[in-house]
């Protein structure tokens, strides 16, 4: 299918083609038929990513902070691959389309194949194909076409903006900027009985909110600006101001304070400076508020991935609710899109579209429409990125799942020259298509199938969210690949049993290989640490900190279904570099958290106590509330009259005898680098890397820390 995408890094825009997205739960595949380009808002998206990374990096203070001190911590060069990794991707483009459904989630009952829908946020892209979570998708009136049903998003914002105004019968509203948002809101405003000012710079737009129904309406320039807005207020100011505009500039704040009436309020939608001037802002006491974009639910995980809606007693207008009741003011004609449309570009051309909006080509436009073809009879599967090589690697390799960890962790360490890079597959295309092209991949695709099922295939990477690891895993084995599966290799006990009955299983097929991402074990550091105990004849003390860091409570990793959480997530990691240092398996575990109800939830501040089968003891602390400028790992191990302390994977120290010696690298090596060549090298070589009874008990164990936890008491395993 065809998609629109811009660089992240220069700016370039393209239309290219993508596989088509993945259907996945909470959701629908959409056929686009139109979709509308916010001009202002996508103007201005463009603009910056065509900016150098030095006025990106003064643009984003926050996240020039964040990159720092995630180098103090990761190493200069682990996070410079992964900053890279984003700005050398190509991002989508648009929000706000309309389209037919062409398959529905089985957990999803609000749609039908072939319903008329109307999609809103970060999935309605400029694409002929989308994948739009319910919470997002609107079904769309019989009445209403799909050109101007393309605008619902755009509208919804307007809308929002006119909730947040609480506008009553009878008041005079001033809207500033009269771009697509502005116009829109106009009508709305006098839909609900509100006498309507409008004000904006170009005298054409100026024109138009008159015919859309404006009382009056001026440009900001004008003499006599603020006695107009007294003479249509009778003396009073306007009863509220809302500002659509798009500026840098805070003259819309400034110029709102001036002609607002005493205790009036202030509604700021669009994207302004907001240097709020204090005289007027005081002296009438004005509210100033802030519209956020489509309403309730925007920017909430929970809402717009999961599906999950606020109850209708509680949060009437919610952003899905919010395009339904524009779409009904559309049908009814009380709002006019159609008088907005002044281009309409099929997605070949459609940078023709955005050549004009930037200027290049100086045309009058307001309203710029996306056309889409109809389906082809049948649209492949898969794209091809680079041709194939000719190659003597005996290994062939896919990928599913290829999210900013692979790109950074592990494939950059795949040596092309033992192997061959075939496929690349991940839910959305065109992040497909951006690692196949980057690290130069055959083809990419969005089916999982055509991974695992691919003859010319004989090694699958698994990389995706926790949750499709283990169902991913049994389908490679099943097809008879070697597997490298991303930690966790399972949530619960019966994922863990299908895998390992689906081991069992290939062992019929000996010379597979199955390998869990256990990269702490491959640290030089730790493997170094390890030799420093091997004539060691007692059992090993080890303490092992973790400084791991928030994370907010909607993030995906906290999910129980999605993410498993942090013990089952990210624990393992810990577990196994314990198992590999002390030469045990973990037999009990007792588990206490700082949280005393909600332990799956709620722990992220922890203290294991696991005893091994050799009688070596490991001590976890696995902890979210500490301060960051702690390096985030320390490992302690005690044994025979020796010490070794393991620090953040760049120090190690070790005692003996009453003499220390101190082993620094350059950077921060955790073992990633080590591990993608070992186990490749362990395929050639026919041997497990870990053996895989040591990957079920470190999986075991993190489920046994879970019930621990629960239940306050050890548990064997």
């Amino acid at each position: 299918m065809k998609q629109l995408s811009q660089a992240m890094k220069k700016g370039t825009m393209h239309v290219e083609e993508v596989p088509e997205p993945a259907l996945r739960r909470g959701g629908v595949i959409v056929r686009n038929e139109y979709s509308l380009i916010s001009a202002g808002t996508e103007r201005s998206s463009v603009q910056k990513r065509k900016e150098g990374l030095l006025s990106k990096a003064k643009s984003n203070p926050d996240m020039v902070k964040l990159v720092l001190n995630q180098m103090r911590h990761q190493g200069v060069w682990n996070v410079y691959k992964k900053v890279m990794a984003k700005l050398e991707a190509f991002g989508p483009m648009g929000y706000s389309s309309a389209g037919t459904v062409i398959a529905v989630a089985n957990n999803v009952d609000d749609f039908a194949v072939g319903d008329r829908v109307a999609c809103g946020g970060s999935s309605a892209n400029h694409a002929e194909v989308l994948f739009v979570p319910k919470n997002l998708c609107v079904k769309v009136p019989e009445e209403v076409s799909m050109q101007d049903a393309a605008y619902t998003t755009v509208g919804a914002i307007a809308l929002q903006g006119v909730r947040q105004t609480a506008p009553t019968l009878g008041e005079t509203i001033v809207v500033i900027g009269l771009g697509l948002v502005g116009q829109i809101t106009i009508q709305i405003l006098k839909a609900a009985g509100c006498a309507v000012i409008g004000i904006d710079l170009d005298l054409q737009a100026v024109a138009l909110a008159r015919t859309l129904g404006a009382d009056a309406a001026f440009r900001r320039s004008a003499g006599g600006l603020h006695a107009d807005i007294q003479s249509h207020t009778r003396g009073h100011g306007a009863d509220a101001v809302i500002i659509t505009a798009a500026t840098t500039s805070s003259d819309p704040v400034q110029l709102a304070g001036e002609i607002a009436r005493d205790k009036a309020r202030v509604v700021l939608v669009g994207d302004v400076g907001i240097t709020i001037p204090r005289a007027p802002y005081y002296m009438k006491e004005l509210d100033f508020r802030l519209s956020r974009s489509y309403g309730p639910g925007r920017y909430d995980k929970a809402y717009e991935e999961q599906g999950h809606d606020y109850p209708l007693g509680f949060v009437r207008w919610t952003e899905r609710r919010n395009m339904e009741e524009f779409l009904r003011l559309v049908r009814e004609k009380k709002v006019n899109v159609q008088k907005l449309t002044t281009h309409t570009f099929p997605i070949e051309n459609a940078l023709k579209a955005y050549e004009m909006i930037a200027g290049k080509k100086k045309e009058r436009y307001i309203g710029v429409l996306l056309e889409y073809p109809p389906a082809a009879k049948s649209a492949p599967k898969i794209v091809a990125v680079a041709p194939p090589r000719e190659s003597k690697a005996s290994l062939s390799i896919g990928f599913i799942g290829a999210g900013n960890f692979a790109q950074s962790s592990l494939l950059p360490f795949i040596d092309k020259k033992s192997v061959s890079l075939k496929g690349v597959c991940t839910s959305n295309g065109l992040n497909a298509k951006n690692v196949a092209r980057k690290f130069g991949f055959e083809f990419a695709a969005t089916d999982p199938k055509e991974i695992y099922a691919s003859k010319d295939i004989d090694t699958v990477f698994i990389a995706t969210r926790h949750n499709l690891h283990a169902s991913l895993c049994v389908q490679a084995l099943k097809h008879h690949k070697h597997v490298f599966v991303e930690k966790p290799m399972a949530l619960n006990e019966d994922e863990l049993s299908e895998i390992i009955k689906a081991y069992r299983a290939s062992k019929k097929h000996s010379h597979l290989r199955f390998m869990v991402g256990f990269n702490r074990r491959f640290s030089p550091s730790v493997i170094q640490a390890k030799e420093f105990f091997a004539d060691a004849a007692e059992p090993m003390m080890l303490n092992y900190r973790i400084n791991a860091g928030f994370l907010p409570k909607d993030h995906w990793t906290h999910d129980p279904v999605e993410g498993g959480g942090r013990i089952i997530g990210e624990v393992c990691h810990f577990i196994d570099t314990i198992q590999y240092l002390s030469d045990g398996e973990p037999t009990s575990v007792f588990a206490q958290s700082l949280s005393l109800t909600g332990a799956r939830t709620q722990s992220d501040n922890v203290a294991l106590t696991i005893r091994f089968s050799n009688g070596s003891v490991g001590v976890i602390t696995y902890l979210a509330n500490g301060d960051s400028a702690v390096p985030k790992e320390r490992i302690e191990i005690f044994s025979g009259g020796k010490t070794a302390v393991v620090d953040n994977f760049k120090r190690l120290e070790t005692y003996h005898g009453g003499s220390r010696k101190v082993y620094e690298t350059l950077a921060v090596e955790k073992g990633h680098k080590a591990e993608v060549e070992k186990f490749i090298n362990s395929i050639h070589m026919a041997n497990d890397l870990i053996a895989f009874e040591s990957l079920v008990a470190t999986t075991r164990a993190t489920f046994r820390i879970i019930e621990s936890l629960e239940s306050g008491l050890p548990v064997e395993l």
